[in-house]
């Protein structure tokens, strides 16, 4: 049976859960009920799948059967269960039961799942009254008790098709949400883009400081398993403002066995929550991060007096604040192997007056490394096109290499991506860090300082067509042709009108 069971199963049969709400609820609200509700049942199967093993080996001794269920990775208080909610789904009251579960488990579990659920609510009135929502939730809980969706480790095997699955999801619900899509989710091919960029190694401490629902954070974590063979010793931290989107990233790192993180809920450049015990900002190896671009009211008003001095540089426009997280991410590098990419705005490259004057500060002191230009339409939520910074603390060189892949894309309906050719031509030309023509471009200081620290791509990577010369006689010669021929077609059309009787 495990042969037959595959991602694009689990995928399916997630997604078609969520026909229960389409048409009576919105997108952007009914997703936080479909991805809690996988987790509740993901980690009912687990906890079912495990006791069930416990009884086969020791059926016997059920003090010792409960004494090893109390050492699981999480704790399932009895009667709050998946099914224990599936039994009693024809009785009044559905919304308030799977909350009370919802909370035991959280209150069960400390840490791990402190606070995960207070944003949701099943049963919150926006499902509509007593009755409807009673009824919506009961189909929910009959979706999810579908064969399919049957997520016991014994079944599914050791494929990390949950988190997939919880990853699908978040994915479909961003190609549906519009703007705020960006605010959990950014597109897969850009978060590994992004993870591959900044190289994270075995024993990083790796940060995204605006996480969403930790997309990033995981593909981060992907790339240092893959290269150490699957085992890997590495922290992982973030900070999320929205506290829905916050607890879908404290589900998600559960979902994907990521025991080794720190996710904390605030506003990063308000109130930086990854300190130190001598509440000084944390510092990471790897910092990587889509922030939201160009917020407005980001907190200007407070930062001339931050207590972290992260903008000694120069204080961002109120109006705009990409800088006070490029400010904030350089800030909580690590000295000597600090590096970090950030996706932004194409107007940091360029605007005056403080980001102008940031801008050249950032230069100067040798920390931005690359500059990446993305195509159009990638992002969900925003048809601009964006850019790469890469920034390290400890360079080999002064220079900067501009790389300009806008043109270099595959089209989509409604999005354009980037595939695996596109991604192979942008991490080559990274590595070998040299110019080619119309597509990167080692600049030295000096080209940049010349440009009064503008880093436009254009100015640096000229990707410029000539047009191909025009045969003027040779367009003669054709028009003169094409002038015989109409003569010939009208000699003809006259001699045909002439013989049915219509010419002179």
């Amino acid at each position: 049976m495990n042969s037959r069971i595959t991602q694009d199963t689990i995928n399916k049969a997630a997604w078609a859960a969520c026909d229960t709400f389409r048409g009576t609820v919105d997108a952007s609200i009914y997703k936080d009920y479909v991805l809690t509700m996988l987790f509740l049942k993901y980690i009912s199967d687990v906890w079912k799948d495990h006791y069930a093993a416990y009884v086969e080996q020791h059926g016997d001794h059920p003090e010792l059967i409960e004494a090893m269920m109390a050492q699981e990775q999480f704790v399932l208080p009895p009667k709050k269960s998946f099914d224990a909610l599936y039994s009693d789904r024809h009785k009044p009251g559905n919304g308030e039961r799977i909350d009370k579960a919802l909370h035991a488990i959280e209150e069960a579990n400390g840490d791990k799942l402190r606070d995960v659920f207070q944003d949701i609510s099943f049963n919150a009135n926006r499902l509509g009254d007593e009755e409807q929502k009673n009824d919506i939730l009961r189909l929910l809980l009959e979706d999810f008790a579908k064969p399919e969706l049957d997520l016991r480790p014994s079944r599914v095997g050791n494929l990390d098709i949950i988190g997939g699955a919880y990853e699908f999801l978040i994915s479909k619900f961003a190609a549906s949400a519009g703007k705020k899509a960006g605010e959990f989710y950014t597109p897969a091919e850009v978060s590994s883009l992004l993870a591959r960029l900044v190289e994270p190694q075995e024993g990083d401490d790796i940060c995204d400081p605006t996480c969403g629902s930790g997309s990033l954070l995981l593909k981060c974590a992907g790339e240092v398993r893959n290269n150490t063979n699957g085992k890997a010793h590495y922290a992982l931290f973030g900070q999320e403002a929205i506290g829905s989107t916050w607890a879908l990233a404290k589900m998600n790192m559960f979902l994907h066995g990521e025991a080794n993180h720190q996710i904390e809920w605030g506003d990063t450049i308000g109130n930086p929550k990854l300190r130190t015990g001598d509440d000084t900002l944390r510092h990471f190896d790897v910092v990587v991060a889509n922030p939201p671009f160009s917020l407005d009211k980001w907190g200007s008003e407070k930062a001339e007096k931050d207590p972290f001095g992260r903008f000694r540089r120069g204080i961002p426009p109120r109006t705009k604040g990409d800088y006070a997280f490029i400010l904030h991410m350089i800030e909580t590098l690590k000295p000597k192997t600090g590096r970090m990419a950030v996706v932004v705005p194409h107007g940091v490259l360029f605007r005056g007056a403080s980001e102008g004057r940031i801008r050249q500060k950032l230069i100067e002191e040798n920390l931005l490394d690359a500059v990446i230009g993305l195509p159009e339409k990638l992002f969900f939520g925003t048809g601009i096109p964006a850019a790469i910074l890469v920034f390290r603390k400890k360079k080999t060189d002064t220079d900067v290499l501009f790389i300009d892949a806008s043109r270099d894309y595959m089209e989509g309906t409604n999005q354009n991506r980037l595939g695996d050719e596109q991604l192979d031509r942008i991490f080559a030309a990274f590595d070998d860090r040299k110019t080619i023509e119309k597509y990167a471009y080692l600049a030295s200081r000096e080209d940049i300082a010349a440009n009064d620290f503008n880093l436009n791509i254009p100015r640096y990577v000229d990707t410029f067509e000539e047009e191909e010369e025009i045969d003027l006689m040779a367009v003669v010669a054709e028009r003169e042709t094409l002038k015989a021929e109409m003569d010939e077609l009208e000699a003809k059309m006259a001699g045909y009108l002439k013989e049915l009787g219509y010419g002179s």
